[in-house]
């Protein structure tokens, strides 16, 4: 993400400029940052994981929303657009900006190579100050390959890991499973990067 300009906005600044435009940005501390557009990848594999979640949490207390629902961080002035999240119980919103979700329990980035490290980093020790959020699933776009932090009743964030399209995750916080076969339906890793020193030839 890229700063829009080196000029500072308050948050009533950004969400009126946000409500009037076509792109969606993400807001911290004054700065607004244009959000990338996504790969064909990442579009598939966010769609699938919705798909799988409101298919699974159709009749129960929790609820699944697509990255078109913005998420306010009071704790850390962060306003974003998770790609998937999961509210548990009671929606709750900013009563003065009530498109503001304020209580995710469960939330969902798709990676790529220019936020891996932000979505690891600052970005979630960010998300660890909202009191309801519980888990956080962090899914690679080219290699089937999800982590899953979960924080357990000690206060603790615990890393699980899975691999291969034959795995499944448990979602512990909402009693769900991703199988990675459905998180990955359509997405081809033909073109994902060879690691270091590898050729094509050593790769088959």
């Amino acid at each position: 993400m890229a700063a829009l300009r080196v000029t500072w906005y308050s948050p009533q600044e950004y969400l009126r400029l946000e409500r009037m435009g076509k792109d969606k940005h993400e807001y911290h501390n004054g700065r607004i940052y244009a959000m990338a557009g996504a790969s064909p990848s990442h579009v598939r594999v966010t769609r699938n994981v919705l798909t799988s979640l409101h298919t699974q949490l159709r009749g129960k207390t929790c609820e699944a929303f697509g990255n078109d629902q913005r998420v306010q961080v009071d704790a850390s002035g962060l306003y974003t657009y998770p790609d998937v999240s999961v509210i548990c119980g009671e929606a709750r919103y900013d009563p003065f900006e009530p498109d503001n979700l304020l209580n995710p329990t469960l939330l969902v980035e798709v990676l790529s190579a220019t936020t891996e490290g932000y979505d690891r980093g600052d970005k979630f020790r960010m998300y660890r100050t909202i009191p309801s959020f519980r888990e956080y699933v962090l899914i690679a776009q080219d290699k089937a390959w999800i982590d899953s932090y979960f924080k357990g009743d000690d206060g603790e964030w615990r890393l699980s890991s899975v691999e291969g399209l034959e795995a499944v995750l448990m979602l512990r916080t909402v009693a769900c499973t991703l199988a990675l076969h459905e998180v990955y339906e359509g997405v081809s890793f033909e073109s994902a990067p060879l690691p270091p020193g590898e050729s094509s030839d050593q790769a088959h």
